[in-house]
């Protein structure tokens, strides 16, 4: 049987295009009407789209900017189980803006 040598710690800091994409939408400190509506349109998709759990790690990752790992200490599973929420919620989201946009 091989050692194998295990991670000790999941950490997520970008997750690709669409991560990077609602970091910019959120960070964005213009009083343009179209960043303004497009930041309406988001928080709305975040509460109403979403599932709770969904909604919880997505405001607790973007808004209050906790990391995967602390996030998944706080609900008590593991960071991958955190990773893939946070996947089917940015990809939920993404769905439903590219309609609204």
């Amino acid at each position: 049987m091989k050692n194998v040598t295990r991670r000790k710690r999941y950490y997520d800091k970008t997750i690709g295009a669409i991560d990077e994409n609602i970091r910019a939408i959120i960070e964005t400190r213009s009083n343009e009407t179209s960043v303004t509506r497009l930041k309406r349109i988001l928080l709305k998709v975040i509460n109403n789209e979403l599932t709770p759990r969904q909604k919880e790690i997505i405001m607790l990752y973007y808004f209050k900017g906790l990391d995967t790992v602390t996030i998944a200490r706080m609900y008590g599973v593991t960071p991958q189980a955190v990773s893939a929420m946070m996947s089917r919620a940015r990809k939920r989201m993404y769905r439903i803006m590219k309609y609204c946009l």
